[in-house]
């Protein structure tokens, strides 16, 4: 009888360690799997922020930054027809900016 208990206690432990075996591969896998879901997640979300991004900042900032290159430049070629003005030697927009270099040096 101690025979058939050893060998009947035996196989049942043989089971639970091969069932142990299957789920801890299980568990391997599973966790493999939310890991990889993890990352597509955090770049999704990385991804909609850089849009949110450009749309919100990037954008507007590119067209202010436009706005100011169109702006300096027209500026410059005003004082660049300052000294082709027959009424530069009385020129109060000339003296304004001398006046400014002055008072900034």
């Amino acid at each position: 009888m101690i025979e058939w208990t050893s060998v009947v206690l035996g196989g049942m432990t043989l089971v639970g360690g091969c069932g142990w075996v299957v789920n801890h591969h299980k568990y391997k896998q599973e966790v493999k799997h939310l890991e990889a879901e993890n990352r597509q997640m955090y770049m999704d979300l990385a991804k909609e922020y850089v849009e949110e991004f450009r749309r919100n900042i990037g954008e507007p900032l590119q067209e202010e930054v436009g706005e100011l290159r169109k702006e300096v430049k027209e500026l410059k070629d005003a004082v660049e027809g300052i000294n082709d003005c027959p009424y530069r030697a009385e020129c109060p927009v000339r003296d304004r900016m001398r006046k400014q270099q002055e008072c900034s040096a």
